[in-house]
């Protein structure tokens, strides 16, 4: 395991944040582009955002990739080669400490339960398990006729749009702007807000619904509210704790 405790940096606003974390039997944390930012991941609103000049909105849509598929493809292969040479953090790291930690703890209802709006990877790099992709994962493929998923690892793909087995053009397993987020996914992150006793939202701007309102769903069911961000957020006035810093200097601190 990380000796966290040598790299911790101390928490003079931490109030009983470490302590509601020690006592906690369920723990929901929403991930946002933050903490992949410590990484060297460029963000959608961040001034790493533009890609020869098109926005994030010009290009991460249906409408987009009908009219210039090869256009999408060449932005989400510069994305895939970026990600690639990016290491999992300091904070994606104590993450993976802190399931462990509410895992070895006696059952509540909850358990410990990662949602992120990251496509990139890293928390499944660094190590942890069955994380909740709201947005997809910018390693898988979907078959835009067939539907078959396909994960595809190759840094410089060998063809812009590549195809699927049957022929026709795949496009990146992730959530453009005007679609609905996986079921599921949705469903079981829901799940979690409603009986977690905690939850943390870290490196997320939470401007971006529906996944902001996850915050919103578990403080109305009782839990308890940790914002970690560079920036306020809108959520700050209902939290009951806000840290403002680095995921990768404060999550470890929390440990």
């Amino acid at each position: 395991m990380r000796d966290f405790a040598a790299a911790a940096q101390p928490l003079t606003d931490a109030g009983g944040l470490r302590e509601a974390l020690r006592a906690a039997t369920s723990l929901v944390v929403l991930t946002g582009a933050g903490i992949s930012a410590e990484s060297g991941v460029p963000t959608f609103r961040g001034t790493g955002g533009l890609w020869r000049n098109y926005s994030p909105e010009e290009l991460a849509t249906p409408e987009a990739f009908a009219r210039n598929p090869r256009l999408v493809w060449e932005w989400y292969d510069w994305r895939r080669q970026v990600i690639y040479q990016a290491q999992p953090n300091a904070g994606h790291q104590a993450l993976v400490e802190l399931e462990h930690r509410i895992a070895a703890r006696p059952p509540g209802e909850g358990g410990f339960t990662l949602v992120t709006q990251n496509v990139d990877g890293l928390h499944d790099r660094a190590g942890s398990r069955q994380v909740l992709k709201l947005h997809g994962d910018i390693w898988l493929t979907r078959c835009t006729v067939c539907g078959a998923l396909e994960r595809n690892e190759y840094v410089l793909l060998k063809e812009l749009p590549p195809r699927c087995r049957c022929g026709c053009v795949l496009r990146p397993g992730v959530v453009w702007f005007g679609e609905t987020l996986p079921a599921a996914e949705w469903e079981r992150a829901s799940q979690a807000c409603a009986r977690t006793q905690v939850i943390m939202v870290v490196g997320t701007s939470a401007v971006v619904y529906p996944a902001a309102g996850l915050a919103e769903l578990a403080r109305a069911a009782g839990a308890r509210l940790a914002i970690i961000n560079l920036e306020p957020t809108p959520l700050d006035s209902r939290a009951d704790w806000v840290l403002s810093g680095k995921a990768g200097a404060i999550l470890p601190a929390l440990l």
